[in-house]
């Protein structure tokens, strides 16, 4: 297990970093950061994604599962002097705004819908429009399946943390591996957990277009963003060749980032 991981405040600094430089560019031409743009992070965790839209002014809510992980958010934009309004509650029971004036420009989710069980994604997916202004966007990330550490084995102890691609041995083999690797009940559920809730690229899109959204925009990057932040390393995007075929590309897309619009508007 990484450092950053038992560290929060060094996460949120870094996911900070990440989002203040990529982003808020990435979203420039569609979402123009002020006072009157409404961002809301789901799966927020400790805010970290939402502290450059707050710094530029926007007004930004946060909603997270984890009762621990939005007390640290509120603790964090305290300790920066700005604002933000965080909520612990599961979104799929979260009642979407009744006015216009109260929904957002802007719903972001990065790093979720991999986590989140196939019986339930198309579901997420479809909840979130209720929550759009009209014109509102969705700027979603999530690592390909394939790729070296698609199955967040990152996140156990030992060998098993520093091994690419076991996540997609068969599950008895793998389930054993992160047993062997010193890791809690708990952390062994939650590595099967991200292993049944596998988000391939071509998934993503499929479930995308069945939940009423269309593909404004689509990147895919060899390397990740915020793998300066973690490894020092130079994002870098994904060949075009490879970026056009199906399947294969999942083995090299460490990150997909992708903006979506109102199919029906």
């Amino acid at each position: 297990m990484q450092q950053r991981h038992q560290n929060r405040y060094q996460y949120f600094q870094e996911l900070a970093n990440t989002s203040r430089e990529y982003y808020l560019d990435y979203l420039r031409d569609h979402v123009k950061p002020g006072p009157s743009v409404r961002i809301l992070e789901i799966g927020c965790g400790e805010g970290g994604n939402l502290l450059p839209f707050a710094e530029a002014g926007c007004q930004v809510t946060g909603i997270d599962i984890s009762e621990g992980r939005i007390e640290q958010a509120r603790q964090y934009f305290t300790a920066h002097h700005v604002s933000g309004s965080f909520l612990s509650q599961d979104f799929l029971e979260a009642v979407p705004p009744k006015s216009e004036a109260e929904r957002y420009d802007l719903v972001l989710m990065h790093d979720v819908i991999e986590h989140i069980e196939p019986p339930f994604k198309e579901r997420f997916l479809a909840h979130i429009k209720p929550f759009l202004k009209q014109g509102g966007h969705v700027f979603i990330g999530f690592p390909a399946w394939q790729m070296p550490f698609g199955g967040h084995q990152q996140i156990s102890r030992g060998l098993a943390s520093k091994l690419p691609y076991i996540h997609l041995l068969p599950n008895p083999v793998y389930l054993s591996m992160i047993r062997m690797s010193g890791n809690s009940k708990e952390r062994v559920e939650e590595l099967r957990s991200v292993k049944r809730a596998r988000m391939p690229i071509e998934r993503f899109e499929r479930l995308a277009h069945a939940a009423g959204f269309r593909i404004a925009k689509r990147t895919l990057w060899l390397i990740n963003p915020h793998y300066k932040q973690k490894f020092n390393l130079r994002p870098r995007l994904l060949w075009h060749w490879a970026a056009s075929l199906p399947y294969v590309r999942n083995f090299y897309t460490t990150s997909a980032f992708y903006l979506l619009e109102d199919a029906e508007e």
